[in-house]
Parts: C-alpha cells; sequence; structure tokens
C-alpha cells in the first residue's frame, strides 16, 4: 500500500533521530503536504491487437542469488528476459553478473515487452533515454503489484545510442536499483553501420556501480539521514557486477560502452598513464567527431562511448581506468560524514575501476574515423521561447530537495510546467539563489548525529544554535538532472565566482557538444539547453538521478499538451 509523501517523510524524521520537535519548523510547502494523497494506481497496460511488434519478448523483475565475492552468494534483484520474437541477437548476457541481459534494437523497430513483477513489492521499468509515449515510459503511476504484468508497446525513433532500463517506483527507485535492477539497451542505425566501429567481442558494456556488502556478503543499504541527503556510497567498485575487473584484450581497438550505474557517486574517469580518453558519444549518441579529453566527468544515469586503442601496447602491459581526485560535488561536511560511511573510498578521492591487459597480439585493428554523425541542432531563434527560458531551479534545504521549489506530487502541475505539444524550449538549469542555502549544524549531536558536532554553525546565513536543535539545512552540491523524453543540447554553462576552484577540478570533462538525456550541475552553475517536446502528449518527469535525491521528492513534471 502506498504511504502518502507526508507520512512517509514524518515517519522518516522520526526514525532517523530528529523526532517531532522538528516538525515544528518544517518548511511550509511540507506543511500543506499533510493533506496530499500517494501516488494513485492505474490499470495495468494490455497488449493491443491492432500492434504488430518486430521484437517481442518477455521481461521479468526477480529475486535471486549470485556470487559477486568471494564465499557466500549475494542476494539480489535482477531483470531476466526471454525473446518471443525478433533476431536471435536482441538479447545477451553479461556473463557472471546479475545486471540485466543488454537489449539490442534496430531504429524503426516495433517492441511489445511483457514486464513481469516476481518481486515481493511494486514496480515499473522505465526506458531511460528512449523517446516514448508517456503511457509507457514508466511512470511510478503505472507501478504493478506482485504477480501483475504490464504490456510496452513503441516503436525506436531514437538515433544510434545506448540507453538505459531500470525500476521507476515512487519513492522506492534507488532501493532497487541498488538491489540490483538494471539493464542496458543498445540502439543501432544505419549511420552507426556505416562507420564500421569495434562490435561483437569489441564492443563491451561497462558498468560501474558501488556497493557496500556485510560479512556475509549481502547487500547494505541504510541511507539513513545523512544518505538521503547526500547520496549512499558504498566501498566496493563493481564493473558489470564484478569487484577488481580484469578485462583481457587484443592488442586492437575496442568500443567501450559506459554506464554509471550508481545511486549517487560521480567518477571522473581517465586512463592511468595520462592516455588521453577518446570520447565517440554520450547519452544520445554519437558525436560529430571524436573527442580527447583528459578526463570525463561521469553521474548517475550518464553514458559514455569511448575508443579504446590498445594496438601500439605490448602483450602483458596493462593500463588501469580510475576515478581521479575532485572536489566540490557534496559539501565538506558531507564528505566527512561519507568518509567513515565509505570506509576508505569517500566521493571525490582517487582510486581504480577496472584493469585492461593487453593478452594477444594482433595485427588487424579498423581505424578511428574522423567523422562520426551528422547531428540535428537548434539554435536559440528555433525555440518557442528565446527570451524567456522554462526555469528548472535547484534548491537544497532542511531536510528538502526540491525542483522548482516544490516536492514531487502527482499532477502538481505549475504554470512553468505546462510545455505546448510540438514546441522547441529553452530552459535554465540552476540553483536557487545562484549556489543553494546555508545551513546550521548546530546541536546535531542529540539529532542522532553527533561526530563531535555539536554546537557547529556552518554555511552563509547558517542557523545553528550553540547546543541547541537548531535547524539543519545543507549547502549546495552536484545534481544529475535527468530529464525524460527527447535528448536536449547544452547550449552554454557558466559558474558563479564563488565555486570556481572546485569548479576547475571537473569542467575539462564535460562533453557539452553531444545529445543528453541528463546533464551534472555543479554547485553554483548555471546549464542553459534545448529540448524539443515533440511527437507525444502527457506527464514527462524530471528529476536528480542521484537516485535518493529523486526518492526524497527531488523530482517534477512537465505536462505536454
Amino acid at each position: 500500500m502506498s504511504i502518502p509523501k507526508f507520512q512517509s517523510r514524518r515517519r522518516f524524521l522520526k526514525q532517523s533521530g530528529i523526532g517531532f520537535l522538528t516538525l515544528a519548523s518544517i518548511p511550509s510547502w511540507l506543511s500543506a503536504a499533510e493533506g496530499m494523497h500517494g501516488m494513485p494506481v492505474l490499470p495495468a497496460r494490455k497488449a493491443t491487437a491492432n500492434f504488430k511488434p518486430d521484437v517481442e519478448l518477455e521481461l521479468f523483475c526477480q529475486n535471486t542469488e549470485v556470487p559477486v565475492l568471494v564465499g557466500q552468494k549475494t542476494r539480489v534483484q535482477q531483470y531476466s528476459a526471454k525473446l518471443l520474437q525478433g533476431p536471435e541477437q536482441t538479447l545477451a548476457e553479461i556473463p557472471g553478473s546479475f545486471l540485466g541481459p543488454v537489449i539490442r534494437l534496430q531504429k524503426g523497430q516495433k517492441v511489445r515487452i511483457h514486464l513481469h513483477n516476481q518481486l515481493s513489492e511494486d514496480t515499473i521499468t522505465h526506458w531511460h533515454g528512449l523517446h516514448v509515449p508517456a503511457e509507457v515510459d514508466g511512470h511510478p503511476v503505472y507501478a504493478i503489484s506482485p504477480g501483475q504484468q504490464f504490456v510496452y508497446e513503441f516503436e525506436i525513433v531514437n538515433r544510434a545510442s545506448m540507453v538505459i532500463y531500470h525500476p521507476h517506483p515512487h519513492e522506492a527507485t534507488a532501493k532497487q536499483v541498488y538491489h540490483g535492477l538494471a539493464g542496458a539497451i543498445i540502439v543501432n542505425d544505419e549511420e552507426e553501420a556505416a562507420l564500421g566501429l569495434p562490435s561483437g567481442e569489441f564492443e563491451i558494456p561497462i558498468v560501474i556501480q558501488d556497493r557496500l556488502f556485510d560479512g556475509q556478503n549481502q547487500l547494505i543499504y541504510s541511507p539513513g539521514m545523512h544518505g538521503n541527503m547526500f547520496g549512499f556510497y558504498g566501498n566496493r567498485i563493481l564493473v558489470n557486477g564484478h569487484p577488481e575487473l580484469q578485462l583481457d584484450v587484443a592488442s586492437r581497438a575496442y568500443r567501450l560502452r559506459f554506464l554509471n550505474g550508481s545511486t549517487a557517486r560521480i567518477y571522473k574517469l581517465a586512463w592511468d598513464d595520462g592516455t588521453p580518453i577518446t570520447v565517440l558519444g554520450v547519452d544520445g549518441g554519437l558525436l560529430e567527431q571524436p573527442e580527447n579529453k583528459p578526463y570525463v566527468m561521469l553521474a548517475p544515469g550518464e553514458r559514455l562511448d569511448v575508443w579504446a586503442d590498445f594496438s601500439n601496447r605490448n602483450v602483458g602491459s596493462q593500463l588501469v581506468m580510475r576515478s581521479l581526485a575532485f572536489s566540490g560535488v557534496v559539501p565538506a561536511m558531507g564528505m566527512g560524514m561519507m568518509s567513515s560511511q565509505a570506509y576508505g573510498l569517500p566521493v571525490g578521492s582517487d582510486y581504480p575501476i577496472f584493469t585492461a591487459r593487453i593478452s594477444k597480439k594482433v595485427t588487424d585493428s579498423p581505424k578511428l574515423p574522423s567523422t562520426l554523425s551528422k547531428i540535428s541542432r537548434y539554435n536559440i531563434g528555433d525555440t518557442h521561447n528565446p527570451n524567456k527560458p522554462v526555469p528548472i531551479t535547484i534548491s537544497e534545504g532542511h531536510m528538502q530537495m526540491l525542483l522548482n521549489g516544490r516536492p514531487y506530487a502527482y499532477n502538481d502541475i505549475q504554470d512553468r510546467e505546462r510545455i505546448p505539444l510540438n514546441t522547441i524550449q529553452l530552459m535554465e538549469i540552476s540553483h536557487e539563489h545562484g549556489g543553494g542555502h546555508g545551513m546550521g549544524m548546530g546541536g546535531m549531536g542529540r539529532m542522532g548525529m553527533g561526530h563531535g558536532m555539536g554546537g557547529m554553525g556552518m554555511g552563509r546565513g547558517g542557523m545553528g544554535m550553540n547546543g541547541g536543535m537548531g535547524m539543519m539545512g545543507m549547502m549546495a552540491m552536484a545534481h544529475p538532472i535527468h530529464l525524460h523524453g527527447q535528448s536536449f543540447q547544452i547550449i552554454s554553462r557558466s559558474i558563479d565566482s564563488a565555486n570556481e576552484r572546485d569548479y576547475a577540478t571537473v569542467n575539462q570533462g564535460f562533453i557539452n557538444s553531444g545529445l543528453k538525456d541528463t546533464v551534472l550541475v555543479m554547485p553554483g552553475e548555471t546549464v542553459r539547453i534545448i529540448k524539443p517536446f515533440q511527437d507525444y502528449k502527457g506527464l514527462f518527469m524530471f528529476h536528480c538521478h542521484n537516485l535518493e535525491h529523486e526518492d526524497m521528492g527531488m523530482m517534477r513534471e512537465f505536462l505536454v499538451e
């Protein structure tokens, strides 16, 4: 049974040790939410007789056990699939992984997917990055109960790209993703096929996740108060479900398809010997030309298409992909808390991701194309609102993660969230007040979060009262903002002077030339984008892809009408 949001937040505050005294000082929007109902449930969608699929498959959400670490198997939630109709290569398992199968589709195919919920809780699956009708986008309103089925039907209209499928139930997305429900869809098209890029065994998915295990190899997911505010972080890096992954490769070029499958962790990817990362594409597909980067930032929900050429390396040599040190994505206070939680793997530290070991010598290798694709771009003059961008404002504070100044509530559409169908919209994503709220940390020791912090006031405009309960908020942090529906263009990024030093540790890792559906917005940063809203009416979500933040209510909807 769905818990109304106010009740769930009230229970969360109580269980976190904050207590009901804090409720006296909650923001006005939270007080107003007391009468708000939980997410309604719509009937499960069934197959339609007039839809003739080229590809039809069954997708199962199930509980299982898999070997991850040495010793006892780990209990996970997992996608599995069965092909009913379509090309044999449609489904491909990732060897030894708890991740869902890679689903390979072709632009123009009509697809029918029967989702079976074999869990003990409600779920629904979202096609992150696919341009599909609202009723088959995986909105939480369509969550199905254990034992139920939901039928998706849509045509693949995306250009070649890698997209994601993952659960999207109301207030439970992070937990289900963390426990294993995630997979990739690779869309191919004729433009990409003509390039002759590495394929088959030379095209490798690289799904990066961080996880925390107990002594019996079971996943720990208990974010608590600060884990919900800052994100939940593990101390083990898994790649394709494996710890300390080593890829045995030949001395030739490979295509690596990266996905950040963590719920909150942001990575600064770089080769350990300083070799540039050659980027072929991002969320929405291929770039127009390859780009060389010293490192690339990869936030939850973002994808990266990389050309990795091992041609000039000797057999037995190795190359390590690392996440390099950076700063600014969480407040210094949050870093201190999470360093103990992450047991030596705090956010923004330096650590290895995987190792590529050259195991055999070959002489045949494809050449890197100088031109990859043609992107149909929009100019500001093409937009419906060139002088009045649609705002997406980020605000963080006392137990609140908001977009446009409001928490998520079903069908709570504000005027600026109404979008005319078949328009191109200029949008501006920014932090409220240019960088977030100050925070008072006074008396935290009395709120079940001691860490020696009692009596300490922090932040601009902090409201801490020495030794008292105080008001607890938080300073600005980075947020990966994901917009459902069509991909968008990034047209500008700007940073305020107060955050320039931290920004300098990440800004060379942004790829702004490709099509995106998720963009990392740093503290004090303003990002302008152009996004089309074409073909389909209905409710399309936009939210933070730090999934703990999403589940806290950092999510809104555009009504396309």
